[in-house]
């Protein structure tokens, strides 16, 4: 069983920084891309950043220049550090992954953590 497992999240004031974490554990063979998304109250979830196994990252423009994913593929870890937080910024930011199994490395299944609240408000 694979699982994305979050943490990070909470609440700051506008222009504050945060930093997500998510893991991603199980029996895994190897893990391509992962990233983060978002979902705001009565909004559809929307793209944040990726991150692929070799380090190359793509950013939504609206969080360019404020917002860095970066990965630990040893640990088979990412990250998402938040700064200058803005309140459009809130959301419940969830991880994805992109995993082959080591029961059934033939397939690259997509993966998603349980969520986490990030809230931006004085």
């Amino acid at each position: 069983q694979v699982q994305l497992v979050e943490s990070g999240g909470g609440l700051v004031q506008p222009g504050g920084s945060l930093r997500l974490s998510c893991a991603a554990t199980g029996s895994i063979f190897s893990i391509n891309d992962m990233g983060w998304y978002r979902q705001a109250p009565g909004k559809q979830r929307q793209f944040v950043a990726t991150i692929t196994n070799g380090g190359s990252t793509n950013y939504a423009d609206s969080v360019k220049g404020r917002f860095t994913i970066s990965r630990d593929n040893a640990k088979n870890t990412v990250y998402l550090q938040m700064n200058s937080l803005k309140p459009d910024d809130a959301a419940v930011y969830y991880c994805n992954a992109k995993i082959r199994r080591r029961d059934w490395p033939l397939t690259l299944d997509d993966y998603w953590g349980q969520g986490t609240q990030v809230t931006v408000s004085s």
